[in-house]
């Protein structure tokens, strides 16, 4: 009695370090959640690098497009190296003075409304791009767990064909069937490992792919998210409203509305004001020298280039509402393709593999028996792993819909963080 108690206390004592031994294994051998899998994809992506790296350089553009033209320093020497009483320099006038542009019509206004408008545009490609991560990284995180289930059930199916192979051997060693069964048997088993060999292929391909989005080696990864079908039921229909890809056609539009605004103001012709000294050599006296430069707008009055303009932004108006209609087209077929594959996927892994299961099942005690024949079973076992592969296929094209779904009813950030 005293030992148990002793052992007992020894045990209690030991298994905090047990646990704390165990621990960082148990930690490293966490299957990879779909979560996790698009964080790390998030902290390696170069297509959100690129759209960042495009916010950045439309805010640069803002900051040019608010600056003021920079003003000139003139200086010019007359009457000099000429003949007569020019031929020298006694009769030099030396003007120095300064120029200074002056924008009219609202020129810098205009530019840094296309600047602002082209970084609104910018934001919304970062959006867009994060949300094309989401979906890559979805669906290859997707093929990958589809391919591990695959293989899970190639290896069962190695499993069953080489025990019926022994079954088969069993049988016929007893005199209770011909030597013809032991070869349907092995070849069942054959083709069974080779099918086990590809899908072995194909599962390190998907891990492969997955490393790639996520940037280091998947490990095992969480199946049974893939397994999870969402509840049943009604579901409210979507809208493209509010998307990103009508919220990028907009953004569109009004980068082409503000360019409009700036080809109008380019018609308004600048004026350049200069003030300065001269200094009359002969008598070294001084004196001022003011002048306004107006351009004559006789050749290029900017009509056309606003003419441009106007047809380009009817052309982004009319392409925002095809943006629109393509949207809700894309939008009712993914929805109809999620409900058909939910329901195939519920079909597929529910009544229809449990009874595929228990046919195979009863076909196999039946074959061991004597009751069943072997073409039996083969069929028995053929229509399982049929449909095992349908449950798989069905729930990898679930969730395949699901996240094409999501990526299309994205939504857009609100006008106050696409400013910022």
């Amino acid at each position: 009695m005293y030992r148990i108690i002793a052992a007992s206390l020894a045990v209690v004592a030991c298994a905090p370090s047990a646990q704390a031994q165990t621990s960082p294994a148990q930690a490293a051998a966490a299957p990879l959640t779909l979560e996790r899998a698009l964080e790390l994809a998030g902290a390696s992506a170069p297509n959100v690098e690129a759209a960042s790296a495009g916010v950045r350089a439309a805010e640069a553009q803002r900051r040019v497009a608010g600056l003021r033209p920079n003003p000139s320093l003139n200086a010019e020497t007359e009457n000099v190296i000429g003949t007569g009483p020019y031929s020298g320099l006694s009769s030099a006038e030396t003007t120095v003075g300064m120029s200074l542009p002056v924008e009219l019509g609202g020129k810098r206004s205009a530019r840094v409304a296309v600047a602002d408008a082209q970084a609104v545009r910018a934001r919304l490609d970062v959006a867009v791009a994060e949300a094309e991560l989401v979906l890559r990284t979805t669906q290859a995180f997707n093929a990958l767990a589809a391919a591990e289930r695959r293989l899970g059930v190639a290896r069962d199916q190695v499993a069953i064909a080489s025990e019926g192979l022994r079954a088969a051997q069993v049988r016929v060693r007893a005199g209770r069937a011909s030597p013809l069964e032991e070869q349907r048997a092995e070849v069942a088993r054959i083709n069974a490992v080779t099918a086990a060999d590809r899908a072995e292929r194909a599962a390190a391909l998907a891990r492969s792919n997955l490393a790639r989005i996520i940037g280091q080696e998947p490990g095992p990864v969480d199946l049974g998210w893939f397994d999870h079908v969402a509840g049943a039921g009604p579901r409210q229909s979507a809208r493209a409203e509010g998307s990103l890809a009508l919220a990028a056609a907009e953004a569109d539009v009004s980068t082409a509305n503000a360019q409009v605004r700036l080809a109008r103001s380019q018609r308004v012709p600048d004026i350049t004001l200069s003030a300065g000294a001269r200094r009359l050599e002969a008598t070294n006296d001084m004196a001022a020298v003011f002048g306004v430069s107006i351009p004559l707008p006789l050749f290029n009055n900017g009509r056309a280039s606003v003419d441009l303009a106007q047809a380009q932004s009817e052309q982004l108006a009319a392409l925002r509402r095809v943006a629109l209609i393509d949207a809700e087209q894309s939008i009712a077929s993914a929805e109809t393709e999620l409900a058909d594959a939910e329901a195939t996927a519920r079909t597929a892994t529910g009544p229809a593999l449990a009874a595929a299961q228990e046919a195979a099942r009863i076909a196999r005690i039946g074959y061991r028996e004597g009751k069943f024949s072997q073409l039996a079973l083969l069929e028995a076992e053929r229509t399982l792993a049929e449909t095992r592969a349908a449950a798989i296929a069905a729930l990898a094209a679930y969730h395949d819909a699901q996240a094409r779904l999501e990526r299309l009813t994205a939504r857009a950030p609100s006008a106050m963080e696409a400013q910022q």
